[in-house]
């Protein structure tokens, strides 16, 4: 990692981070990018995908409110990417849920190893094939963190990326390298986009340090830090004033309070 600190090196750079989105988390990635230092592009026309390809420095595929024109878009997005040596994170929201979404997935996932995967540990199972109730849904109670962290390092070897399988503990891993991120605020889970938020972040760590392991575990310890912050400045009224004092977190965030 540079001397300087990745967070320092994000707000020096200001990354052109392009986001195919989840319609109902469109707005809060855009401005975590913004408050974190990065530069938010939200496109998904197919017709663009090439060009707007080109001009970013790192692409987020996330697969929530799906559609066959966003699947053909973050296909394209993937393969131009790598064409172009530029860093991809996969967002496969709701993995398992249903036969054309798995489909879909598995159909973008042929096209090439993005560098990072952020899942939660039901649409983690479904990737690896591993099926289960919950069928690419998250569940409140499935914390145990040795099924987590075995579950992240499978999967990473498995698709030959890193995986940053996200909960009240993350597991961060690429297959050799693995280690866990505590902390948080209780009162994430109980906003929306948290996830969505957290994979955007990938995608501005991962365009100023390439190696995805190392920028999967600075945005997993900064998103988890700035929990932390915001449910300060929210002064514990709720979910709502804190998913605003998030932004103030995503701001006010340094390499020195992240570590």
């Amino acid at each position: 990692m540079r001397e300087s600190g990745i967070i320092a090196a994000l707000r020096a750079k200001r990354p052109l981070v392009h986001c195919i989105a989840n319609i109902v988390t469109a707005n809060d990635c855009a401005n975590v990018l913004y408050a974190a230092g990065a530069s938010p592009m939200m496109a998904e026309a197919v017709e663009e995908m090439v060009p707007v390809t080109a001009l970013a420095d790192s692409a987020v595929l996330n697969t929530g409110t799906p559609s066959a024109a966003k699947y053909a878009a973050a296909k394209i997005c993937l393969v131009e990417s790598l064409k172009l040596g530029k860093p991809v994170v996969l967002d496969p929201v709701g993995a398992g849920s249903n036969e054309w979404r798995r489909e879909n997935i598995a159909a973008i996932l042929e096209c090439g190893s993005p560098d990072i995967v952020r899942v939660n540990l039901a649409e983690a199972e479904a990737l690896l094939g591993m099926g289960g109730s919950e069928m690419g849904v998250d569940s409140p109670g499935r914390s145990d963190m040795e099924l987590r962290t075995s579950v992240a390092e499978r999967l990473a070897s498995s698709l030959g990326c890193t995986v940053l399988l996200t909960g009240e503990c993350d597991a961060v891993s690429d297959g050799t390298r693995t280690e866990t991120v505590s902390g948080g605020s209780a009162m994430l889970p109980l906003i929306t986009g948290g996830g969505c938020m957290l994979s955007a972040l990938c995608g501005a760590f991962v365009a100023v340090e390439r190696d995805a392991y190392i920028a999967a575990l600075s945005a997993a310890r900064y998103w988890k830090r700035c929990a932390e912050l915001a449910e300060k400045y929210s002064e514990g009224r709720g979910p709502g004033s804190l998913r605003q004092s998030l932004m103030d977190a995503a701001h006010a965030m340094t390499d020195e309070a992240m570590n």
